[in-house]
């Protein structure tokens, strides 16, 4: 297990569970009593650790190297599911997925970030930084799914675009502001859902939906807290300060009327528990896909526009 740095507590806890049942295992004490005690001193620190997380502590807990990430979920809430490759201009850029899979009996097109599970996944995947050709791979199957009347889902998880150079001459901004127009104005369902880090145009490029939910420990935010601390303070040491003053948790989010939905995780983050929180979030998704669908075709793009039209509009008291 991967124990984060407000984590500690448990840390210790669970390394004394440890001993004690190798010690029970030997057969010569009976450590039952023990065991159980540890046991429920455990639950108790976690509920009291997660019971009060900052921003940045959440921030920390959406980059968890165990946290399950967009093929993870696609393998559990979809029967079949066929990845498909290439924006028909470029090339196949690793770090977005996407293709049509089989969820309960209804056909749905999935596109979303994926970071990769270990060192040399996570190089393969860049990161889950996207290059303008992501974008464009993501835009080819909404168009597809459009066209056969299949429901966008759009898992994010990214610290943001690829800000390389060959990105930029590629077209990384038109790429991204092509998706946003293109997917105001899509006649499907789109559900989008930030599974993990939600970083600005790298996160909006896939995340313009009729239904925005978060999961509860995820951030959505036009920039990185350590980026907002080395841009104000010349420091990354203000991380936690910026990550406050962002206002980025999904809680924030909601207040501001950016998202429409928290999606619960278990106690310990969706890592502790991820089939737990697949069969959430698939739950969540087929709800939320179903809402819509009760619309017709121009009221729900109606709708939409209106939406993100409503964003940022302040109403000042007489």
């Amino acid at each position: 297990m991967v124990f984060l740095e407000f984590e500690k507590p448990l840390e210790k806890l669970y390394e004394q569970l440890e001993k004690v049942k190798e010690v029970s295992e030997g057969g010569v004490v009976d450590m039952d009593t023990t065991i159980q005690e540890l046991e429920g001193r455990i639950k108790q620190t976690r509920r009291d650790i997660y019971s009060n997380l900052s921003g940045w502590q959440r921030v920390q807990l959406s980059r968890h190297p165990e946290r399950p990430y967009t093929l993870y979920y696609i393998e559990q809430m979809c029967r079949k599911f066929v990845e498909l490759h290439g924006d028909r201009y470029y090339g196949d850029d690793k770090a977005i997925v996407g293709g049509i899979g089989n969820m309960d009996g209804q056909t749905v097109v999935i596109i979303g970030h994926q970071k990769g599970v270990n060192t040399k996944m996570r190089q393969y995947r860049n990161f889950g930084m996207a290059n303008p050709e992501g974008y464009r791979k993501a835009l080819r199957l909404m168009k597809l799914a459009e066209r056969f009347g299949f429901p966008v889902i759009s898992l994010i998880d990214t610290p943001g675009a690829y800000p390389g150079i060959e990105a930029e001459e590629r077209g990384q901004a038109e790429a991204i502001a092509r998706n946003l127009f293109e997917m105001a104005q899509l006649r499907v369902p789109v559900v989008c859902a930030v599974i993990g880090e939600g970083a600005s145009g790298g996160a909006i490029g896939i995340g313009l939906g009729d239904h925005v939910m978060m999961l509860e420990n995820t951030w959505y935010s036009v920039i990185s807290p350590e980026s907002c601390s080395s841009i104000l303070w010349r420091s990354w040491d203000f991380k936690e300060k910026a990550a406050e003053a962002l206002k980025l948790t999904a809680e924030d989010m909601h207040s501001f009327g950016i998202v429409d939905e928290i999606v619960k995780e278990p106690h310990g983050g969706a890592h502790s528990s991820p089939e737990e929180m697949a069969k959430t979030l698939k739950r969540q998704l087929k709800k939320a896909i179903a809402a819509i669908q009760e619309k017709s075709v121009d009221q729900m793009v109606e709708d939409r526009i209106n939406k993100y039209a409503a964003i940022g509009q302040v109403t000042h008291a007489n």
